[in-house]
């Protein structure tokens, strides 16, 4: 089974790792896992209409990543202050725009579960620039308004991770709500062990053997569910980038909470 969330301790012995923050600027520049490189998450997001939702073109993926460093054929392991789910928003656009995602990786975690056993520097590591050449995935997790609509008439599970309130306004007919932050301890900041992981979702009617769509507005909430079900062995997973405005722009149905 692949294993995506990796633990702190792992990291601390990451001979085979790229560690990648992707807090802001001066949450970087205050303190840092050492040797690990920055990736901004803002730098990372794109509401443009060149790709979908808020996915960056390739040349500029490309460019962040190579400026930092990273190389293609990299092991990825990214983390933030948010418990992960900003991080994750990095791992599934690397994958989408072509990155193995046999080498990508999370921290279970993040920076406030790395400081409890582990020391932060504000030295920046020393990087060459890279050259990070995109090849965006023809088979991959994305998945058009098309599709997604055709899910809703099929045994997929179609899944909401926005907020409740955002839910209850508006979502798609059959959709389940379910929340990131319910598959986290919040005290550990790190994801719940896999029984109750696994209870969680199969109270929301997601099992491994059913196909899963998910659809969000801002792309982060999404990736870290979709990073979680990757790592409890889910394979036929989809996700939806345009979010709830697109989805009326393409005429699809919705319904309200009552």
């Amino acid at each position: 089974m692949t294993e995506i969330f990796v633990s702190p301790q792992r990291v601390s012995a990451r001979d085979d790792l790229t560690v990648v923050d992707v807090r802001r600027e001066w949450d970087y520049a205050n303190d840092h896992i050492p040797g690990a490189v920055h990736v901004p998450f803002e730098r990372f997001r794109d509401s443009g209409d060149a790709m979908e939702g808020t996915l960056p073109t390739p040349t500029a993926f490309g460019s962040l990543l190579g400026g930092a460093g990273i190389e293609p054929r990299d092991r990825i392991v990214a983390y933030d202050g948010g418990r992960g789910v900003y991080a994750s928003r990095l791992l599934v656009t690397a994958e989408v725009l072509g990155h193995d995602p046999d080498r990508l990786h999370l921290m279970d975690g993040d920076i406030r579960a790395w400081r409890r056993n582990h020391e932060t520097t504000d030295a920046v590591p020393d990087t060459e620039t890279a050259e990070y050449v995109c090849e965006p995935r023809a088979d991959g997790a994305l998945i058009g308004a098309d599709e997604l609509e055709d899910a809703l008439d099929s045994d997929a599970v179609v899944v909401d991770t926005r907020d409740p309130v955002e839910y209850d306004t508006v979502h798609l007919p059959g959709a389940v709500n379910l929340q990131w932050r319910t598959l986290v301890d919040d005290e550990t900041r790190r994801l719940r062990p896999r029984d109750e992981l696994e209870s969680i979702l199969q109270a929301h009617g997601l099992h491994p053997d059913r196909p899963v769509r998910l659809y969000c507005n801002t792309g982060r909430r999404l990736s870290f569910v979709y990073t979680v079900l990757l790592e409890l062995g889910y394979e036929d997973i989809g996700f939806y980038e345009g979010g709830i405005e697109a989805w009326a722009e393409h005429g699809g149905p919705v319904e309200t909470t009552s």
